[in-house]
């Protein structure tokens, strides 16, 4: 296996996503609670931001698909483990009991949970292209917008 080489403009791409990911995190547990305690209030309280701000501040494009020793495809993780990706990937499943929180919030932790996944999945599968396009940097900018925007609203 060749030593992986860092793309140029990296470490400021990945500090953008590690503070983009504090952000969405505190915007998720900034949402309104549900009137009474109930364990998707707690998950969404607690879990939900854990896991964006894991999976955005550990994202590794180290840990991109590669061709194994043995010829075969490994595929990479983006250096997020498999519970964080879980995690993200109950949230349209959970939203359905979360009947306290408007459409648009609803709406807006749905983006959250995929723009988060789609990060991941886009520096495991081509990390170069991703950071030297500027995709990443553009899907921390629709991340900022699903948290600063109802953040002044539909409290």
């Amino acid at each position: 296996m060749p030593v992986y080489e860092p793309w140029a403009g990296e470490p400021d791409v990945l500090a953008e996503t590690s503070e983009v990911g504090r952000r969405a995190a505190a915007w998720i547990r900034s949402l309104p609670r549900p009137p009474v305690p109930c364990p998707v209030g707690a998950w969404l309280a607690c879990v939900l931001p854990e896991a964006v701000e894991t999976a955005m501040g550990s994202l590794d494009p180290a840990d991109c698909d590669r061709m194994g020793p043995n010829g075969r495809i490994t595929e990479g993780t983006g250096g997020v483990d498999a519970g964080t990706m879980s995690t993200l990937s109950v949230v349209p499943c959970v939203l359905s009991e979360a009947v306290w929180l408007t459409p648009d919030q609803q709406v807006r932790l749905l983006a959250v949970a995929c723009v988060v996944s789609g990060i991941v999945r886009l520096l495991a599968e081509d990390p170069g292209t991703e950071i030297l396009h500027s995709l990443v940097s553009r899907m921390c900018t629709t991340l900022d917008h699903c948290g600063a925007t109802l953040g002044h609203r539909g409290r």
